[in-house]
């Protein structure tokens, strides 16, 4: 995986194109990540929709041509080196969202933040939280996303899922076993389509008053990811199983470590939260990856604490060890 791919062994999705799915071959992975790093992969294909990712699956899997599915991008830092795999890139700039009553059943392409738009527009409050989230909302349920106290988990009551067998089933939640910051879909080759969610009726004035305050809030402690090279919190936040005795901000125990203000390469932490890794131009992959890996050395030396990435690693790092968290 840590090769560069080779353009002579690029594989024919031809098909693809014909069916409307867009591919290019060799696509730099920092043109689809929020970190805006990362190599080449075999090919980029991109779905719209639930029927463009079950057509591209279940070709690529009945040709055995290696892939990988990833969402709108922001959760990953990518490996300098891309990765020899065809990655199929899951995620619409336009919300696909039919509401029936209370109930939303939403695309998994939809971008988390779109989704917390049409729900307060809709006058149902559970989804205000995740207001300026970047990403997608498979990606969100996948990680079992959180903020202010509120995770993405809680108001689902059902997905539609692309099994490795090809078959298409419909599940809950309670067979997923959502943790903090995880899942049951995280650690097995099930695909998100689409996601049903059932909300309360809300004030409107009020929840959109609020999403404003929410998303100038994030935009002040994390910046803005269109400015801001990141992939939001970097590290998860330390459960009270460890040697925390509560959950504890991840960003706060960088700082009482004093690992804030390290930098390696043109990779550092943001100016405004300890737990936001960005960088400088001309700053690589291995930056990043080489100075988060100091931040867990220093952290767990001086508070016997470990931290755990919430980022995942796309392709290979030198010094990765047995990283968990990486594809």
């Amino acid at each position: 995986m840590s090769s560069s791919p080779d353009q002579r062994s690029k594989p024919d999705l031809s098909f693809l194109t014909d069916a409307g799915i867009n591919v290019t071959y060799n696509a730099p992975l920092a043109q689809f990540t929020t970190f805006k790093l990362g190599g080449p992969c075999k090919a980029m294909v991109e779905c719209a929709n639930a029927g463009h990712m079950t057509v591209a699956v279940l070709a690529l899997r009945s040709l055995n041509i290696p892939f990988i599915v990833m969402g709108f991008g922001s959760n990953i830092l990518a490996s300098d080196n891309g990765v020899d795999v065809v990655i199929v890139r899951y995620t619409n700039n336009t919300p696909i969202i039919r509401q029936e009553g209370n109930t939303l059943i939403v695309d998994a392409a939809t971008q988390l933040d779109a989704l917390a738009e049409y729900a307060i527009n809709a006058g149902l409050t559970g989804m205000t939280e995740f207001s300026g989230i970047p990403g997608t909302v498979g990606g969100a349920i996948a990680g079992n996303a959180g903020a202010y106290g509120a995770q993405i988990s809680t108001p689902l009551i059902n997905l539609t899922l692309l099994k490795p067998d090809n078959s298409v089933v419909t599940v809950s939640p309670d067979t997923l076993h959502f943790e903090y910051r995880d899942s049951a879909i995280k650690h097995c080759n099930d695909i998100i389509l689409s996601a049903t969610f059932t909300l309360s009726p809300g004030d409107t004035a009020t929840m959109r008053a609020k999403r404003v305050e929410t998303i100038n809030t994030r935009e002040t402690k994390h910046g803005r990811w269109q400015d801001t090279p990141c992939a939001g919190s970097f590290f998860r936040n330390v459960e009270p199983t460890s040697k925390a005795d509560r959950r504890q901000a991840a960003g706060g125990i960088i700082e009482m470590a004093g690992a804030r203000n390290l930098k390696i390469g043109g990779a550092h932490s943001y100016k405004n939260h300890a737990n936001i890794i960005t960088r400088d131009n001309g700053a690589t992959a291995k930056d990043v990856f080489d100075l988060t890996k100091r931040i867990v050395e220093i952290v767990n030396q001086r508070s016997g604490i470990n931290l755990v990435r919430e980022v995942r690693l796309l392709g290979t790092f030198d010094g990765m060890g047995d990283a968990k968290n990486f594809w």
